[in-house]
């Protein structure tokens, strides 16, 4: 995984702005994001049992989606489907964010 300012491959292959990647399926035990000096100002905590904890610098709020929200303290938004409608139950947001 490299991170470059806001622009993420993994082995190579460019991610999408906004899209979810795995790194062979695991999170290290916890993470800050960035390589090179450049910071995403997010950290990302696993226990390795079933708790992952995303934190997020106060400067991205307002500028996150995905599973972990918008980062806006607003709920009507915290269901917001890669499409960008909202969903109506936890399940079916969930479900949008699946990796194929």
């Amino acid at each position: 995984v490299v991170a470059e300012g806001r622009n993420v491959s993994v082995n190579g292959a460019a991610v999408p702005e906004g899209r979810p990647y795995l790194h062979k399926g695991e999170v290290p035990k916890a993470t800050k994001l960035g390589q090179g000096g450049d910071d995403l100002g997010v950290w990302v905590a696993w226990d390795r049992h079933l708790a992952v904890t995303v934190t997020a610098e106060p400067e991205l709020r307002g500028g996150t989606w995905g599973l972990c929200g918008t980062y806006t303290n607003d709920p009507a938004d915290d269901f917001l489907r890669p499409d960008g409608d909202i969903a109506a139950f936890a399940a079916a947001f969930g479900n949008a964010w699946k990796v194929p």
